[in-house]
C-alpha cells in the first residue's frame, strides 16, 4: 500500500513554492494543516466531516503514516495529502494566508529540559504558522502532558498574531464536539489523565 498509494497522494516538495489548492482534485474551498498527525486518526475524522475542505498532513514516523494511508484506502478519502517528513519544510513553500485551519495535538512533550526546545510550538514556529495562517483561522493545540500545555499557552498567548478565544475553564477543559478523538488522548483517558484544548485565532494582518 505504501509504494502505490503513498505517491499518489505526496504533498511532494518538488518545488520551492507550493498552491495547497493544486494538490487536491476535486478543487476544494479550504486547506487545513495538522503537524504530527500520529495515527492519522483525527485526520481521516476531520475529512471524512469535511469532504470540502483540503487536508495536508504532516508525520516523519512511518507507521503513522501506513495507519493513515489504510483509512484513506478503505474509505475512498480523497481529500487527504501527506508529507511523510519535517512539518517546517513544507510550512515554508506553503503561500502567505494559505492554510484556513491548523492543528499540532499530542506532540512529543520532550519532558528534559535540556530538550525543550524541540517542542514544536515556540516563537520559530508560531512566526511559520502565522504567516501561512488566514486571517481568523484557528491554530488547534492539545495535550495530556499539563507542562507542554503551560508552555504552549505561554508561547502562543505571547506571540503578537494569535489570540486565545477560551472565555472559560470549560472552553480548554472540554474538546469540542468538532474535535475528533485521537488515539493518543484516548489513551490517556483510559489511564485517568485529563487533556486540555486550545484554540487560538489568527488575528488580522495590518492593512497595507
Amino acid at each position: 500500500m505504501l509504494e502505490e498509494l503513498l505517491p499518489r497522494l505526496n504533498a511532494g516538495l518538488t518545488e520551492d513554492h507550493i498552491d495547497p489548492a493544486a494538490l487536491f482534485e476535486p478543487p476544494v474551498r479550504d486547506v487545513w494543516l495538522e503537524i504530527g498527525f500520529g495515527g492519522g486518526e483525527h485526520l481521516a475524522e476531520q475529512a471524512r466531516m469535511h469532504p470540502g475542505v483540503g487536508m495536508i498532513g504532516c508525520e516523519p514516523f512511518i507507521n503513522g503514516v501506513a495507519r493513515l494511508l489504510s483509512e484513506i484506502d478503505r474509505d475512498g478519502l480523497d481529500n487527504i495529502r501527506i508529507h511523510a517528513d519535517d512539518a517546517r519544510d513544507m510550512i515554508d513553500r506553503l503561500p502567505d494566508a494559505s492554510i484556513g485551519r491548523a492543528f499540532v495535538l499530542f506532540a512529543d512533550p520532550w519532558p528534559k529540559t535540556r530538550h525543550n526546545r524541540r517542542r514544536f510550538i515556540g516563537p520559530e514556529n508560531l512566526d511559520r504558522l502565522a504567516r501561512v495562517m488566514k486571517d481568523g483561522a484557528e491554530l488547534r493545540l492539545a495535550s495530556d502532558q499539563m507542562p507542554l500545555i503551560r508552555w504552549m499557552l505561554l508561547h502562543t498567548i505571547n506571540h503578537s498574531d494569535f489570540e486565545w478565544t477560551a472565555k472559560g475553564p470549560q472552553d480548554w477543559r472540554s474538546r469540542p464536539a468538532d474535535w475528533p478523538q485521537t488515539r493518543y488522548e484516548a489513551k490517556a483517558a483510559a489511564q485517568g489523565i485529563d487533556s486540555a484544548y486550545l484554540v487560538f485565532r489568527r488575528r488580522p494582518r495590518a492593512k497595507a
